[in-house]
Order: C-alpha cells, then sequence, then structure tokens
C-alpha cells in the first residue's frame, strides 16, 4: 500500500471520519491534503504511528513516540555536536556495531 493510502484505512480503523480527525489535529479544509500524502507528523502523532509507517512503503507500524526510546532522544543530541565529535561519536557507534555482528557471526558459526 502506497505511505499516503495509509491515513484512510487507519481513519477507518478508528472509525473517524475526515471531519473528524480535521477536529482532532485542528485543521478542517486540510483533511484530503493529509489523504493525498501532504504534512504527515500531525497525522502520525493523531493515530499514534510513526511518520514512517505513513510515509515509507515498507516501514513496520511502530508507536508515534515510544516512553522507551531514550535511545533516540540521546542520539537526537548528536546534531548538538560539533563536527570533529560528531564523527568520533558515529565512529564509536559504527564500531560497536561491528563488534557485535562480528560476535553474533562467530555464534552462528560454532
Amino acid at each position: 500500500m502506497a505511505p499516503a493510502g495509509r491515513v484512510r484505512p487507519l481513519r477507518a480503523e478508528h472509525g473517524w471520519s475526515q471531519t473528524d480527525i480535521a477536529a482532532r489535529i485542528a485543521a478542517p479544509a486540510q483533511v484530503s491534503l493529509y489523504e493525498s500524502g501532504r504534512t504527515a507528523t500531525r497525522l502520525a502523532e493523531t493515530f499514534g504511528v510513526s511518520t514512517d509507517y505513513l510515509l515509507i512503503d515498507d516501514a513496520p507500524r511502530r508507536p508515534f513516540r515510544s516512553a522507551e526510546d531514550a535511545l533516540g532522544d540521546r542520539l537526537a543530541t548528536i546534531a548538538e555536536l560539533d563536527p570533529n565529535d560528531q564523527a568520533l561519536v558515529l565512529s564509536f557507534i559504527d564500531a560497536l556495531v561491528t563488534k557485535t555482528r562480528l560476535r553474533r557471526l562467530t555464534a552462528q558459526i560454532s
């Protein structure tokens, strides 16, 4: 299903009309624009699904925000670092991911 096509089924799943959604997102004249794929963030928040789910064809359905997403919140703050520190953090993350993948691979071989 095309990402923009997910709005209508989500609306139906909640039993809401376009007017109901419009009232929830305070944009009565905009609902048809949302259903055609525009400005998904407020819709994602309203339905409690990720913007990825609304915008990417093969994205899994996930919650809009997870209370347990401390890692994502922390990673978002990396943008505040200067470019050299950002590169250092990313290198460290890459090294840890590589280490974890190698462990998994060697465990499968054993």
